[in-house]
Formats: C-alpha cells, sequence, structure tokens
C-alpha cells in the first residue's frame, strides 16, 4: 500500500481536530464560559467542558514547565515519526487507516502544545455522576486508532493477512 490513503485520514482528522478547537476556543469561547450542558437524558450527560492539558493521556506527566511542554511535543514528533514509518510498511487498509487516524490526532495535540503549551480538551461525557476524561476530536481519533490497531492485530484476516492493494 502506499502512504497516500493512512496520510488522507490523518489530514482529515487534523482538520477536524482544529476546526472544532477554533470553534470552540474562538467562537464560543469556551475557555470564558468554561461549562456548556449539551444534552441530558436522565443519568446520561453529554457537555462542553474547557480543561487546559498539560500532560499526554489521561493528563499523565504533567508539568507547567514551558520546557515541559515542548519536551512532549517532541515525543510526538518522534511517534509520527515511527507511526508514518510503519504505514509506508503495512499491507492492510485498516491498518493504514487506524495509523492515520493516531497520526493526525497525534498532530493536532502537538499543534496544541506548540500553541497555546497545553492541549485544549472540551468534550465531557458523563453518566450517574461519573465523568469520563475530558477529551477532543485529536484523542477520539487515537483512541479509535489505537482499538483498530488492536483488533487487527487480535483477529487478523484470513489468508495470511495480505490485501490486494
Amino acid at each position: 500500500m502506499s502512504l497516500r490513503p493512512g496520510l488522507a485520514v490523518a489530514a482529515a482528522v487534523l482538520a477536524a481536530d482544529q476546526a472544532s478547537k477554533w470553534f470552540l476556543l474562538e467562537v464560543l469561547n469556551l475557555p470564558g464560559a468554561r461549562h456548556i450542558p449539551l444534552v441530558s437524558l436522565g443519568p446520561f450527560g453529554f457537555d462542553l467542558t474547557m480543561v487546559w492539558n498539560r500532560g499526554v493521556t489521561f493528563g499523565l506527566l504533567q508539568g507547567e514547565e514551558p520546557w515541559h511542554a515542548w519536551a512532549l511535543a517532541a515525543l510526538a514528533a518522534v511517534i509520527v515519526g515511527f507511526l508514518l514509518r510503519w504505514m509506508a510498511r503495512a499491507e492492510r487498509r485498516l491498518v493504514v487507516a487506524a495509523l492515520g487516524a493516531v497520526v493526525g490526532g497525534a498532530t493536532g495535540n502537538m499543534i496544541d502544545r506548540f500553541r497555546f503549551g497545553a492541549v485544549a480538551d472540551f468534550f465531557d461525557a458523563h453518566a450517574f455522576g461519573w465523568h469520563w476524561y475530558v477529551f477532543n476530536v485529536a484523542d477520539a481519533a487515537i483512541v479509535l486508532g489505537v482499538a483498530a490497531l488492536a483488533w487487527d492485530a487480535l483477529f487478523p484476516p484470513r489468508g495470511g493477512g495480505k490485501q490486494a492493494p
């Protein structure tokens, strides 16, 4: 396979991520509002809640020093390079698309670290008083991409795993 399909997925994820962040930060001014309830269906809800994540997944490795954001962005850039190399060698469409989703999401969050020193997170899903970690489009793409890679590893296609281009 070529890089082209994976890069198209990465570009679509990156565009959706950056557009959603622009809309929520600049148009809705979510940092000023801090919290906007959206949907409430009994014990289930979905809100917009502004959180600046200075760490990585689930807020791990948080740090306040300016170099910290740059270090995490540099680490993400190295990981993106590794994933692009894997994408170039991938033989199945699912793997290429999943890697594209992870690359697009990682790049979107990396841009936030360079621009703001932290990642803008704002989607807040909750049920029965329990809140999931606040996330963004990039985070969702990364999780879905990793889930697809896990699926592919656990349940490889029949016929040796190769797929015709």
